[in-house]
């Protein structure tokens, strides 16, 4: 039996192995520039928008095509898919770290993001075909936690790199990675496909258009104006082709969101804390890890660091919050932890000076990586017990992208902000920008918070009966399985 069962250990080692240094790749992406911008702008050059654009055209590019990546894995074989969105992703890679300019270098993060919408929601499928039903819940915790790993080591990864090496490093890093994993993935992944629903291309034009437009209006609206011709067309031609999104997903047949899951006020509930909670969330790391630097006078390594008891404190946090959602139920903690974290933000934007010392900032990290701690051991658990088991693929995947456009959103908002009151001419005047800024990034966590309190308690958490799913067509795709919510 024992000899049996070793070439299934083998494979599911192999597995993890495989998913997870490709899920640690992607996740890391989302926060690991951060800490390298002013070494980029000082290089580069650019403005504040061509700051913001390196981090969002990665995360846009990556929400918008999140779902769409998942859906082309069911039609031409996950793992052929997979392999090609690493391949891409890698290349992408290489050519950040060759760019001879900024331009050069946001085009490469966003095709870095194409490659990533890809590749990651495949990790997870195809760790699942890897996996026993008796041993996924440890597998998925493991895949979790790497993943988690990679969110609360990116800005200190980041920062060391661009210190003691080069920024380019940051992008090198996964060459090799990707060049490791490519052939593995060839010889010890199984082929897998879903049931061939047709691709949803109207839907994806409609979300791309329109989210490419709202996130370009509000980039360019503090250089260009908010009343030019390019912001406006931008910013309502975004607003109508996400609304035409929406008409879409309630009634095609088989839309890449489909709008009757909202029905559920758990759902929705979840789905709305996720979104403001990563767009306030991203905008203040995007803001904080320059501050540090630029006003603080730390170094990347430094600042990296110090952003550690807010980035690292969900790998200690998340078991306990997890205990506590399973005695109370997941709406309290994650209610809880949104307004930690909301108070976090609230009083670092109370005591940011130009002099102010890291002891006096500390208060807040903590309070704010703690609610956040609180937030993610839950919300996974929330969004899957929203939805009947045959949604709740592209249930965890439209959970995922949502939080992935909240961060790009975030980021072009509160820079926003930060541009019309403060700026990068003095230590004042980004202090200036930066206070107002996380004020926003408070209430709109808090505002997740609200959201979150919506959803119904233990007695009513399993999936609302209003949600009915229609017949299985010929066509139609029940078997998805998307990106599980994580700390990406």
């Amino acid at each position: 039996m024992a000899l049996e069962n070793a070439p299934r250990r083998g494979a599911i080692a192999w597995a993890l192995i495989i998913t997870g240094v490709a899920g640690f790749m992607a996740a890391l992406d989302n926060l690991v520039v951060t800490t390298a911008l002013p070494s980029i702008r000082k290089d580069l050059g650019g403005a504040l928008d061509d700051l913001e654009w390196t981090v969002s055209a990665y995360t846009l590019t990556f929400a918008v095509l999140l779902m769409f990546g998942a859906a082309l894995g069911d039609r031409f074989g996950r793992r052929r898919l997979f392999i090609a969105g690493l391949a891409v992703f890698t290349g992408a890679s290489a050519a950040a770290a060759l760019s001879p300019g900024i331009d050069s270098l946001i085009a490469a993060r966003a095709v870095q993001g194409v490659g990533a919408a890809v590749m990651m929601p495949l990790t997870l499928t195809l760790l699942t075909a890897a996996v026993p039903p008796a041993k996924r819940g440890t597998a998925y915790g493991i895949w979790g936690a790497v993943n988690g790993l990679a969110v609360a080591s990116g800005p200190l990864i980041g920062g060391s790199l661009t210190e003691h090496v080069s920024w380019h490093w940051i992008f090198w890093l996964n060459v090799p990675l990707g060049l490791a994993v490519m052939p593995l993935a060839r010889l010890r992944l199984a082929e897998s496909y879903g049931t061939g629903a047709p691709l949803d291309i109207p839907g994806t034009l409609l979300a791309s258009g329109g989210l490419f437009g709202i996130v370009y209006g509000l980039v360019r609206g503090p250089s260009d104006g908010w009343t030019s011709s390019l912001v406006l067309t931008g910013l309502f031609a975004g607003t109508a082709l996400l609304m035409g999104f929406v008409l879409h997903g309630a009634r095609a047949k088989n839309p890449m969101l489909p709008m009757r899951l909202f029905r559920s006020r758990a759902f929705s509930g979840i789905n709305a804390a996720s979104l403001l909670m990563f767009l306030g969330m991203f905008g203040s790391i995007f803001l904080l890890s320059q501050y540090m630097q630029g006003v603080l006078g730390y170094s990347p390594t430094d600042a990296g660091l110090r952003m550690l008891p807010w980035t690292g404190m969900p790998m200690l946090v998340a078991p306990i919050a997890g205990i506590l959602s399973d005695r109370v139920g997941g709406r309290p903690v994650v209610a809880a932890g949104l307004f930690l974290q909301a108070a976090g933000l609230g009083y670092l934007a109370y005591v940011v000076t130009t002099d102010v010392s890291y002891g006096v900032q500390l208060p807040g990290l903590i309070i704010s990586g703690v609610g956040m701690a609180l937030y993610f051991a839950p919300a996974a658990n929330l969004v899957m017990s929203s939805v009947r088991p045959e949604q709740q693929g592209i249930a965890s995947g439209a959970n995922n992208a949502l939080r992935e456009v909240g961060g790009a959103l975030g980021i072009a908002v509160m820079a926003s902000i930060f541009a019309a009151q403060g700026g990068y001419e003095s230590a004042q005047s980004f202090v200036d920008g930066l206070r107002p800024a996380l004020v926003v990034g408070a209430a709109v966590v808090a505002l997740a918070a609200v959201a979150a309190l919506m959803i119904p308690g233990r007695r009513g958490s399993g999936p609302d009966p209003v949600v009915p799913e229609p017949p299985s067509g010929p066509g139609e795709n029940t078997d998805r399985v998307a990106a599980e919510p994580t700390l990406t």
